[in-house]
């Protein structure tokens, strides 16, 4: 499974980064607001960090506007994915950006039909939404399950990116479904090292280490 990092936050991308868990980064509007940076100048220093794709996000709402936006978005380097909305204009937009050779990630996904049609129109990324799902008492999971099923039985190259996660659950649920990839905040994903067992035990191996009186250095 992939891991994409859910921030446009350069010193966190910088930390996980070093340690080999970025394949790739995702952003969106909200985040550029987070950062308080002018959107073409921390994605393209992202891009100069990670190998992997970079999701850039249109905000254009009719589909002309948003290849423009795209095609734009897209020079900024050569990883970047033009991230458009799952509308139908979206759909528009993702079927010409991708037969120019783009990395499409088409995101707001939240049923199987929409993610049918993404596929079709050539999306390199689906992006479901989980967390979302879980707001409204539906099981996000599910819709991770169903697309992995219909992508399996058709043939779909698009990758499932699962997103909208929230907690660590979510990212071994969406390893265990087959996600192809999974894009999280920071925190979740150091989160992922944390188990109150672990603590327990380096407790005990603390405690005892001092009663030898002994030094390693």
């Amino acid at each position: 499974m992939k891991f994409f990092v859910d921030t446009a936050e350069i010193d966190a991308i910088a930390e996980l980064n070093d340690l080999g868990m970025v394949d790739g980064v995702t952003t969106n509007p909200s985040l550029i607001l987070k950062s308080g940076r002018d959107i073409l100048e921390v994605t393209r220093e992202i891009c100069d960090l990670v190998d992997g794709p970079v999701s850039a996000e249109v905000v254009a709402t009719e589909a002309e506007a948003m290849i423009a936006e795209g095609r734009k978005l897209a020079q900024i380097a050569d990883n970047i994915a033009v991230k458009v909305p799952l509308t139908w204009d979206g759909l528009k937009a993702c079927k010409v950006l991708s037969g120019e050779g783009n990395m499409v990630n088409v995101t707001l996904c939240f049923s199987a039909n929409q993610a049918i049609l993404a596929a079709k129109a050539g999306a390199t990324f689906i992006s479901p939404f989980i967390g979302r799902l879980d707001d409204i008492n539906t099981d996000g999971m599910d819709l991770i399950a169903d697309i992995r099923t219909i992508y399996d039985n058709y043939g779909f190259e698009t990758q499932i990116l699962a997103a909208s996660i929230r907690t660590v659950n979510h990212i071994t649920e969406s390893a265990r479904i087959g996600a192809d990839v999974i894009t999280a905040p920071p925190a979740v994903i150091k989160a992922m090292a944390s188990h109150p067992l672990t603590d327990k035990g380096l407790a005990t191996f603390l405690a005892d280490w001092e009663k030898t009186g002994q030094k390693i250095l």
